[in-house]
């Protein structure tokens, strides 16, 4: 069946959802309650145990809301939040009762895997240290004490947890549940320094989850808002405590070995010569609120492999998202609607310096890297090209933001990369508004001006001389419980580049529309949360020619055994090579846990599809299957394949297929060992193709690792990564390695 013929069987079916039930109107809830903490009466030990006299005489918070599935329905459970402080630390604790704990699902694993966490018991606590409902920082520990912390930014919606902080954890398992102990250092926080008391917004959550994943809050939640910390408790009490002195050093030491097969595949395996490189990195708060953070010599290796992605039919640059603890400090302070900051271009510095943080209502932060690499995509309409120049390059980043009334803002932003005959600059300015609990307006422009070497530029088709380039964005939102309302507007000129972030395409006009409705269910029903929506995109280029459209239909039922279902249809066309094509498609995918420490998916996506290599329309088919299953406490595994077919007139042109698997033994809390394999074969029709191909060609990458974390950045690694090719006349061969060792400490003062 032709995928236009079933997007439109699709869209007859959507049409009859009138059957579910009407929504019933919801009263708005209740504030969340305040509560006054006082300091601890004793010492607390840290050890998942809550016999310390102190918790008996501190603050007792009640989780008693239930905020999905249910909306603001009766836990299911009872949760005990205990809270105090010294002048060291705040200490939190939770008593979580459980009728059946021998359910209770836990697993060890690495800190911050949060895909993975989150299927396990848990508890969290939000931190809204300004009290302004823009920023919070989130702690969250599972019944073994694995930890997992993040930076959420209320405008953004971003919860980054690759933010990193040093803080203490235990957790116990018991007879009626699980017991939880926590201490934060006021050091590892930002806050007013202030003589007198502090109020703090304030959240404790627990996730329980078994056939539904129950979300109980200690205050209510209305559906009806988009504004999160604006709903939160407030604590305050807090007296005669500091940020410190947040001084931090980071020494590193990283050791490594590359091997390599100079004349493949039959020459000797080349012994590289061991590199030592010594590295350090320093965090200075300069202010309470103002954090420096300086490197030399940096280690800004990475040490998990990217998820490997195909990309045999593809037109534009890949993405691949940022690992690296250096810039992920404070990440959340350059995000803007176009994505002008992508520290990933930063691919072999030098040395580099970042300062992040808030004074009053103004956010700043800047970072600065000399890179002895200039990486470069070089985007236009149809598609982006990956240049590189062998030159030092120096970069920087500015960014201001100034808060707006009560959750609004405006910022500033300025990128600028230049090295020998070769400069990118770019600024502009972008703004933030909340207009009520239900609607925001976001808005950015920028303008660039860019010189590209007169080598590079005759090579890629660029301009000889400087140039200049803009880009503007604008959108609208209005969500309520059951709504939601979008619509933007990107204009992306032929000469604006960024190479300071991630651009690759530009000559575009972009008008987006879409609308979202949800039905809510009831606690035992047959669904959890069922919606649909409707997506109409046009995008084109600045002669006006359409080079791109859509409109879409979707569904997605949330269900039992935290099941999820969606299918969407697609009607699309898209600009190629002169031609405009057809290339509807259909996406549908179901993922689901059914049991505790097993969670499985599969996605499949049928679509006509353009042969960009030969020119041509083509039929595409994609086929995913995921799973990943806790083998009891230690051992963790993900199995996932990707298998993508084109064919054109009848006749297949090839078949892509990657197969990545990852396993995982954790020792403890602390150390676990690690190896992933992605393995990546495709198989074409030389017959097929106007020019010569290879018939086969594979490739197999391996990496593992041994990982000590006594904290987030004292650590240990011992690893071992190499890359195996072959064709269809050649078995896979080895064809690179390397052996590493890297060495990191933390001492705070």
């Amino acid at each position: 069946m032709k995928p236009r013929t079933i997007v439109l069987a699709l869209w007859i079916l959507w049409a009859a959802a009138i059957v579910l039930p009407a929504q019933e109107k919801q009263p708005p809830p209740q504030p969340a309650a305040p509560f006054e903490i006082s300091p601890a009466t004793g010492k607390i030990k840290i050890d998942g145990v809550l016999d310390e006299g102190a918790w008996k005489n501190c603050q007792a918070i009640k989780l008693p809301t239930e905020w999905t599935p249910g909306d603001n329905t009766p836990a299911p459970v009872d949760t005990d939040c205990l809270v105090a402080y010294d002048r060291a630390n705040i200490y939190i604790a939770f008593r979580c009762l459980d009728p059946e704990p021998q359910k209770i699902r836990a697993h060890l694993m690495d800190r911050d895997v949060i895909d993975t966490f989150i299927q396990d018991d848990n508890v969290s606590v939000w931190l809204d240290t300004f009290n302004d409902q823009r920023r919070a920082f989130e702690f969250r520990v599972n019944p073994l004490g694995v930890q997992a912390d993040a930076v959420f930014s209320e405008q953004d919606g971003f919860e980054d947890f690759s933010w990193d902080a040093i803080w203490s954890s235990a957790a116990k398992i018991t007879a009626s549940g699980f017991d939880v102990e926590i201490a934060i250092p006021f050091h590892q926080l930002r806050f007013k320094r202030s003589p007198g008391k502090q109020t703090w917004g304030f959240s404790v959550e627990r996730s329980w989850p078994r056939q539904d994943r129950h979300r109980m809050e200690s205050h209510p939640r209305d559906r009806n808002s988009n504004c999160l910390l604006c709903q939160c408790n407030k604590i305050s009490g807090l007296i005669d405590i500091t940020p410190g002195n947040n001084l931090e050093f980071d020494p590193t030491l990283t050791v490594q070995r590359s091997d390599s097969r100079e004349d493949f595949p039959v020459g000797d395996m080349k012994t590289g010569k061991i590199k030592a490189e010594p590295g350090l990195t320093a965090k200075w708060g300069v202010t309470p609120n103002l954090i420096l953070n300086a490197a030399v010599n940096p280690d800004f290796s990475q040490i998990e492999a990217d998820a490997a992605q195909l990309d045999v039919n593809t037109r534009y640059a890949l993405y691949y998202p940022e690992k690296r603890p250096f810039f992920l400090e404070g990440a959340d302070f350059f995000l803007t609607p176009v994505e002008a900051v992508f520290t990933r271009t930063v691919a072999d510095p030098i040395w580099g310096a970042k300062m992040t943080g808030k004074v009053g209502k103004n956010a700043l932060g800047f970072f600065v890297a000399q890179d002895r690499i200039n990486n470069l995509i070089i985007p236009s309409n149809q598609g982006s090209e990956d240049a590189s120049l062998d030159e030092n390059v120096l970069g920087g980043v500015f960014r201001y933001r100034r808060d707006i009334g009560n959750s609004s803002t405006l910022g500033l932003l300025y990128t600028g990369r230049s090295g020998g005959d070769y400069y990118n600059h770019v600024g502009g300015i972008d703004g933030f508004f909340r207009l009520g609990k239900n609607d925001t307006i976001r808005f950015q422009y920028l303008h660039s001006q860019t010189r590209y070497p007169e080598e590079t530029a005759e090579a890629f088709g660029q301009k000889t001389d400087a140039f200049p380039g803009d880009a503007l964005y604008a959108e609208y939102q209005h969500q309520t419980r059951n709504w939601i309302i979008f619509g933007s507007y990107n204009d992306m000129g032929s000469g604006f580049r960024s190479d300071a972030g991630f651009l690759n395409r530009v000559d575009t006009r972009m008008l987006d529309f879409q609308l979202n409705y949800t039905f809510w269910g009831k606690p035992g029903g047959w669904f959890n949360r069922v919606f649909f929506w409707l997506r109409a995109y046009r995008i084109g280029d600045h002669d006006g020619r359409l080079t791109d459209s859509r409109v879409a239909l979707g569904g997605t039922y949330e269900g039992p055994l935290q099941s999820s279902a969606s299918v969407v249809g697609r009607l699309n066309r898209e600009y190629y090579a002169g031609t405009l094509y057809n290339v509807d498609d259909v996406y549908a995918e179901i993922y689901l846990k059914p049991l505790n420490g097993l969670r499985c998916g599969i996605y499949v996506n049928p679509a006509n599809a353009v042969d960009y290599a030969n020119v041509r329309p083509a039929r595409r088919l994609l086929f995913g299957p995921y799973l990943e299953a806790s083998l009891g406490r230690h051992l963790n595994l993900n199995l996932s394949q990707d298998l993508e077919r084109l064919a054109s007139g009848g006749f297949r042109t090839y078949t892509a297929n990657l197969v990545q698997a990852k396993l995982i033994y954790n020792f403890n809390v602390r150390a676990f060992a690690r190896a992933i394999l992605q393995f990546r074969a495709v198989n074409r029709d030389p017959e097929r193709y106007s020019f010569p191909v290879e018939r086969v060609s594979r490739g197999l990458f391996t990496q593992l690792l041994l990982s000590y974390k006594l904290n987030a950045k004292t650590v240990l690694f011992l690893g071992y990564s190499g890359q195996l090719l072959g064709s269809q006349d050649i078995d896979l061969t080895r064809s690179g390695r390397t052996f590493f060792l890297k060495l990191g400490y933390a001492l705070g003062i």
